[in-house]
């Protein structure tokens, strides 16, 4: 077969893997093609943890067809048991002929040992087409099984003078409808979203996800001094809050606020050591997070390189106010040529105002 069919197959596999309508994590994205004699005879996409792996939905729905066949699938088969049986045992059961993937999957259960198990029996494995596509789709759950921490992107919204806030410090309803519905996709294409103790008691955020579809994400504030008030809407409402508070917060005040959220001690305060924040939302299968700031959180994870992504919205209005808070604060660059730069940049409209979006371009190591 050609590499243009290849590519043509892949890319129906990397669009089935896109229909998930909940998130998948902490499972990747995956999608499923099988071909034989020119035809489609099964597809399948998987639909999250503890549902059939796309490669088993789509030989279930080809039966005798995928013999011979070929199996187009975005992501190197499980050779594992977990809550389903190994995919390898499935294809190589089925009489798979042939299986093209654009890249290994670093979950040290399988790293390349799938790719092993298939081709000691005989199966024919082509590794590479659409490697690209498949960094992007599953950016996060990679980075995860990486670096064991969550993929971070950072969101924040603008006024055209460059505030994120008025000098009072109020920013609800800066930007329209349209990008604040928007805002609510983006965290709940997210497991976990974040904001710090003063964008909290300022906005007394939910933190849902309201008319977007799909359960919210879990809620975690930075709050060395455990100020959240009980009364926070964000503990009223559906789903789950973790509050990171430091070592030495007043006992009087973390025992009420325990009673409403999980409460985890992480460092002394008054700045709650981020790393460790991250490591621990990756212990607990959070393979990305969205930072909701404020101004001084995006600063900080700015500051430390702890950001991936970034999602902008620029809404046209104008606030000035030579105190009003900017998008990211922190110590920042000395110069532009030291600034942290982006990559793969988009540009949006929704509907008054508009949204940029890039990846952080880090140094090859």
């Amino acid at each position: 077969m050609s590499s243009a069919e290849d590519q043509a197959y892949l890319a129906r596999a990397f669009a089935l893997a896109d229909r998930a309508t909940v998130r998948v994590s902490p499972n990747p994205k995956v999608g499923a093609v099988l071909v034989r004699n020119g035809a489609v005879v099964g597809e399948g996409l998987h639909l999250g943890p503890g549902t059939a792996h796309a490669e088993a939905a789509a030989i279930a729905a080809a039966g005798e067809a995928a013999r011979g066949a070929t199996l187009y699938v975005t992501l190197e088969p499980c050779c594992h048991f977990g809550h389903t049986p190994p995919c390898t045992k499935a294809i190589i059961a089925a009489g798979i002929a042939r299986v093209v993937t654009p890249i290994e999957d670093p979950n040290p259960q399988v790293a390349g040992r799938g790719f092993a198990e298939l081709r000691a029996a005989g199966v024919e494995v082509v590794v590479g087409p659409g490697a690209d596509v498949a960094l992007a789709q599953n950016a996060a759950y990679l980075h995860w099984r990486r670096t064991g921490r969550p993929y971070v992107t950072a969101k924040w919204a603008l006024s055209l003078g460059g505030q994120s806030a008025a000098r009072t410090g109020q920013s609800l309803y800066m930007t329209g409808p349209e990008a604040r519905a928007e805002a609510h996709r983006l965290r709940a294409a997210h497991d976990a979203v974040l904001v710090g103790i003063g964008t909290a008691l300022a906005d007394d955020p939910q933190l849902t996800v309201r008319d977007a579809r799909g359960p919210s994400p879990l809620r975690v504030v930075l709050d060395s001094e455990a100020r959240l008030p009980v009364s926070s809407r964000m503990l009223a409402a559906e789903g789950r809050t973790i509050v990171y508070v430091g070592t030495g917060a007043p006992l009087e005040r973390l025992k009420p606020l325990a009673e409403r959220a999980e409460v985890v001690a992480i460092g002394q305060g008054p700045r709650l050591p981020l790393n460790a924040v991250l490591d621990d939302l990756g212990r607990r299968d959070v393979t990305s997070l969205l930072v909701e700031g404020g101004a001084t959180v995006h600063g900080e994870m700015f500051d430390q390189t702890l950001v991936d992504r970034v999602a902008v919205f620029v809404a046209p209005l104008v606030l000035g106010g030579r105190t009003a808070p900017p998008g990211v604060a922190g110590i920042g660059a000395a110069s532009p040529a030291a600034g942290l730069r982006l990559r793969d940049g988009n540009w949006r409209v929704l509907g008054a105002d508009a949204c940029f979006t890039a990846t952080v371009k880090r140094e090859a190591t």
